[in-house]
């Protein structure tokens, strides 16, 4: 149970400081209104950061089905562990972000801007346009899981993946980076569980003024980055060890 506890409490803390912080921005009544997109890309980059490193030891912190597929289907990880990873993944996502509600909880009753209170749950494009927001998904995803491939060691051909505490750093930096470089066409979800997880707590909560969750929209955000992720997978078979 050890590896499926951590999978659980690293993404919780992924969600509590990433949508933490974009609470702390959005909301009414808070004092982060100023940081904007760089403090949403670096408090992301210091999320990933912390979850990477409390995880790392005991299950390797994927913290994102795009990454648990992108390794199965590259045989650096078992599939018959797969279920138990994602639905982990997703628990602490939802577990996180009702912990961002209720450390915020006088500001989402302040918070009038049902579009603001959303945005600290889950992703909407800048443009509308599925199929290109698909698109912008699987390239960001395929780039955070190629990635990780050879941060976490795949480049030393071992037998099987993990990330481990010192590999924390690089991986903050690389979403850091995909959140400058590639996060403006659609708040750069990258992570299934990260978006359905919050998405399915905004639909739960208590929330005045919250409106909808956006359902019609929720699958490009789980369909992009799983395409993203097990073609970042094929990619390392084909390629391989640097």
């Amino acid at each position: 149970m050890t590896p499926y506890i951590f999978e659980f409490l690293g993404t919780a803390l992924l969600l509590l400081i990433g949508n933490g912080v974009v609470a702390n921005i959005l909301l009414k009544g808070t004092k982060g209104a100023d940081s904007g997109w760089v403090g949403i890309s670096l408090a992301w980059g210091i999320a990933v950061f912390i979850g990477v490193f409390v995880a790392a030891g005991s299950s390797g912190a994927h913290l994102n089905p795009a990454v648990t597929l992108g390794l199965a289907t590259a045989s650096k990880f078992s599939w018959a562990m797969v279920p138990g990873y994602i639905l982990a993944q997703m628990l602490g996502a939802m577990t996180g972000n009702l912990l961002v509600w209720l450390t915020y909880y006088k500001q989402y009753a302040a918070t009038e801007d049902a579009n603001a209170i959303f945005h600290t749950f889950s992703t909407s494009p800048a443009i509308r346009s599925p199929f290109w927001n698909t698109i912008t998904e699987i390239i960001g995803t395929f780039a955070l899981v190629f990635g990780v491939f050879y941060i976490a060691g795949g480049a030393m051909g071992e037998e099987t993946i993990s990330l481990g505490a010192l590999d924390a750093l690089p991986v903050a930096l690389l979403v850091m980076g995909i959140g400058f470089g590639l996060g403006g066409p659609t708040g750069y979800a990258i992570n299934p569980a990260r978006d359905l997880g919050p998405r399915c707590m905004h639909a739960l909560l208590p929330i005045k003024n919250k409106g909808k969750s956006n359902w019609d929209y929720a699958w490009v955000p789980i369909v992009g980055p799983v395409i993203g992720g097990v073609l970042a997978g094929l990619a390392f078979l084909a390629i391989g060890p640097g």
